[in-house]
């Protein structure tokens, strides 16, 4: 029997780490605090009527070069380490993996987030992702940010989802994830979203409906807001922001793995039953 692949999908800001991953030195190092610099682009989304991310993707460019600092690659890779994360993600992520290995599944973990890809490639976990589908830019030839390249607003990040079912890791691609696949690497029932606001619900309630898992993450000033969701038929689960060994994220995300390797088990008996059961009436009908 093929080991069944669990995917686990996360969003970045406020569901690994503590706040949007620019306050931590991005904005510190404009010589603005967060409030300030997410205030302006409000406004200024407002006056322009401009989209949100892209408004935030400009603002970074265009008050870096005001400041003096411009965006570039080189840069961005080297605000990952003042990145804070929760409690326990650390170590979270080779424990799960070895949970799955110990009940014969593999477990791949992937991030969708409206953060900057080139942040969340330069963190310490970085290297526990199967791939990273979040915003990037287009730098010019003196390696300046320009242009932003892929920019995942809410309602886009559950375009990844289907390319997370289908197994496509090209950021960019916008036909093959249309086309109609027979067979799907993951299947949507093997899936746990977790995230933590309002930017996730269209991940969390379209995964939910297709048979998946969405865990919502709170934090104790986000809790009657996250809880909501779980009264609203949202996400199947609230959790605090824990991610050590035995919390309650640890123990819910265990239980849904185990139950989804029995599910595997039972389908593949099942198929593995039918399967014979046609193999004997085969043999039956030439004797």
């Amino acid at each position: 029997m093929n080991k069944p692949i669990i995917a686990i999908i996360y969003d970045f800001d406020k569901t690994l780490c503590d706040q949007d991953m620019q306050n931590y030195s991005f904005i510190p190092n404009l010589n603005m605090t967060p409030e300030e610099f997410w205030n302006e682009i409000g406004e200024f989304s407002k006056s322009e009527n401009m989209e949100g991310i892209l408004s935030y993707l400009y603002y970074m460019v265009k008050k870096s070069k005001e400041k003096g600092k411009p965006v570039t690659k080189q840069y961005l890779k080297t605000l990952g380490n003042d990145v804070i994360l929760y409690p326990g993600v650390s170590e979270w992520f080779d424990r799960i993996n070895q949970y799955g290995k110990d009940n014969g599944a593999i477990i791949e973990h992937y991030i969708i987030s409206s953060g900057i890809k080139d942040i969340i490639a330069s963190t310490s976990i970085a290297k526990y992702f199967k791939a990273i589908f979040a915003c990037d830019f287009y730098y010019d030839d003196s390696g300046e940010a320009i242009w932003p390249k892929i920019a995942i607003n809410f309602t886009g990040k559950t375009q990844y989802i289907y390319k997370i079912n289908k197994g496509i890791f090209d950021d960019a691609d916008s036909t093959e994830v249309n086309k109609k696949y027979k067979e799907k690497r993951i299947p949507f029932h093997n899936m746990i979203y977790i995230g933590d606001g309002l930017t996730d619900i269209p991940c969390m309630t379209m995964l939910k409906k297709q048979g998946g898992k969405s865990i919502g993450i709170y934090v104790s000033k986000s809790k009657e807001k996250v809880q909501q969701f779980l009264v609203d038929d949202r996400v199947n689960y609230v959790c605090p922001a824990n991610y050590r060994e035995n919390s309650y994220l640890d123990r819910t995300v265990k239980l849904i793995i185990k139950s989804t390797c029995l599910v595997s088990e039972l389908a593949a008996l099942e198929e593995k039953q039918t399967l014979e059961a046609e193999i004997k009436l085969q043999k039956s009908l030439e004797d």
